[in-house]
Parts: structure tokens; sequence; C-alpha cells
């Protein structure tokens, strides 16, 4: 997709890796990017930071109504969406011991917020014939997350509802991509250390701690050739690859790599 004087929404970029997304748009030419994040003051602070090609807004992406909201003001005051980036995320540790709100916030924060962006914005983007989705997932939605649940269930759910999108709208000229890096400098990796969730951030870190702007740039040249997954760890794909080749070894093979973690 040519992005170019394109009209973005980034949802989670008062910080992280939808930070450096928003800046790196701006950078690559689109004339307006909508700076969205739960943390108001965090989003002032990137719109300002980016400068008169930016707004920001306070957003919480499990809300149904506002993404509808944001969507639509952005469309009234800018003419369209042309980008919409579905980035916000959080950690938590644990499984079954989780009470089953716990995971029905995560699926609304990392699954039905993809939904409710692209329930607003896909009819449009239908209409003028162009437009492009990048929804974050995670390693772990390809993969697993060992030490949280509803984490990996979660991030599953967000790169199957990518694949859907894609196979449903890509010939009526919507570009999909879904993100799936592994441990990436953000505010979730802190949260997982201060927390003492260590076998966790060693399962994402296994294979190096990526910047949020390199993570930036590779979205950035995935959305330009159309490419569905955006790998900033190349290592995913060969981990993804023998998943498929052999699901019980991979398996056994996690178990392992589990006792490791929870040894050292």
């Amino acid at each position: 997709m040519e992005l170019n004087d394109s009209i973005c929404v980034v949802t989670g970029a008062g910080s992280g890796i939808g930070e450096a997304l928003a800046k790196e748009l701006v950078s690559v030419g689109a004339a307006h990017v909508v700076v969205a994040d739960i943390d108001e003051v965090n989003a002032a602070r990137v719109a300002a930071e980016i400068g008169e090609a930016a707004s920001a807004v306070a957003l919480d992406v499990a809300d149904e109504a506002a993404i509808r909201r944001l969507v639509a003001e952005t469309e009234t005051t800018h003419g369209r969406v042309d980008v919409f980036v579905s980035n916000a995320g959080y950690g938590v540790k644990g499984g079954l011991d989780l009470p089953i709100a716990e995971w029905t916030q995560m699926m609304d924060v990392h699954a039905w917020s993809h939904l409710y962006a692209a329930q607003a914005v896909v009819p449009g983007m239908v209409e003028r014939g162009s437009g492009y989705i990048l929804n974050t997932a995670s390693a772990a939605g390809l993969l697993t997350q060992m030490d949280s649940g509803p984490y990996a269930v979660s991030k599953h759910a967000a790169v199957a509802f990518a694949e859907w999108l894609s196979i449903r709208y890509g010939d009526r000229g919507i570009g999909v991509s879904v993100l799936c890096p592994q441990a990436v400098r953000t505010n979730i990796l802190g949260t997982r250390l201060a927390a003492g969730t260590a076998s966790g951030a060693r399962q994402a870190g296994q294979d190096g701690v990526l910047e949020p702007e390199q993570v930036a740039r590779d979205c950035i040249d995935a959305m330009r050739e159309g490419r569905f997954l955006v790998l900033p760890h190349p290592e995913v794909e060969t981990y993804f690859q023998r998943k498929a080749n052999d699901y019980d070894r991979w398996l056994g093979g996690m178990r392992r790599f589990r006792r490791r973690l929870m040894a050292g």
C-alpha cells in the first residue's frame, strides 16, 4: 500500500510499538495520524512530539462504542481512514487460576478490539476500494505463551481474525497484516520483569529483545509489500514451520522448554 498522504489511526500509541508506528507513519508521508491510547497524557505527549500531523485521543479499545466514535470523528474531520493499526495490549500471568473476568478482559483487548475496529472502518474502505488494517498479535499467537493462558488464547484469536479479514476482503482492495514479534522493549516486557514473571520474559526474549522503532519499520515494509505476517524475529517462522510439520513433537519440545525455564 502507498502510505503517502494517508489518514491513519493507531491504538495503544502512547508508548512502545504503537508510539513508534505513529511516528514512523508520519515519517514515511502519512498526512495525519490519530494517536489513541487509554493513557491520555502519553497520547498527548506522542502527538506533540510528532507535531501538526498528529492528534491525540483517549481510547479504551475494549469499548466498542468508543472505537466507532473515534472512526466516525476521524472520517468527519479528515474524510476517511486509510490505515487502522489495532495495536493496544497488555500482559498478565496465570491460567486456570485466573477468574473468568480476567480471561474475558484479555479477549476484549486482544481480540474483540480488532473486530470493533474492522466493523467501523471496513465499510468505508470497501466503498473506496482501498485501505489497510494492521493488527498487533504476538509470536504467542502462532506458538504460545507458557506463563499466560489468556494471553496465548487471545493472541491466537487475533491471528485467526486477521486471516479471516484477509481472505474475506483481500479481493476488495483491503490489505491486512498481523504483527507477531517475540520480545520488544515495551511496557509489557517491563511489567513481566517487574512482576517476577521471569519464565515468560525468558521465553519471549530467547531470540533477543528488539527496539520498537525496528518493529515499526518492519511493519511499514510489510504494509508496502502487502505481506500478511510481520515477523521481526525471523526465528518465529522456523518455529511455526516445525509446529505445523509435527504438532506432537512440537508440544513435547515446548513442555521440555517450559521445564528448563522453570528450573532456570
